[in-house]
């Protein structure tokens, strides 16, 4: 497989595994009672900051996929892979990092340290779409 092939894969992988983690820790609050089983918001809204916080960073992956994922997958069609593979692991690690931190914190210096690694998801896409375009 190729860089941006595994990426593509760890990003789709990525946003599973935070659904996973939201929908197990939702399970949970209904098999204990905490919470009705149609007690629950898209947002996450009456829940704990780390569950309100979860289902964000889960919504930025998905928002983020027919984007940043679609572009990979052009690459692949094209089979211009040579375009995107040697960005392909700074892109999912930017995408990992950007999650991590949203689920640590809101603080102002979080938020400034998650925007800086959404910028460089949007700056390799930028990149990657540019150079689609023109090959």
């Amino acid at each position: 497989m190729t860089p941006t092939l595994i990426a593509l894969t760890g990003f789709i992988s990525w946003s599973l595994l935070l659904l996973v983690l939201m929908e197990s820790i939702r399970s949970w609050l209904v098999l204990t009672k905490a919470v009705p089983a149609n007690g629950f918001t898209p947002d996450n809204a009456n829940l704990s900051p780390f569950m309100q916080r979860l289902a964000r960073a889960h919504a930025n992956c998905i928002e983020g996929l027919p984007i940043f994922g679609g572009l990979m997958l052009v690459a692949i069609v094209a089979d211009s892979t040579a375009l995107t593979d040697p960005l392909a692991y700074a892109f999912l690690g930017a995408r990992v990092v950007q999650s991590l931190i949203h689920l640590s914190s809101l603080s102002a210096t979080a938020v400034t340290l998650r925007f800086s690694a959404f910028a460089v998801q949007m700056g390799i896409g930028v990149y990657w779409a540019v150079c689609l375009i023109v090959t």
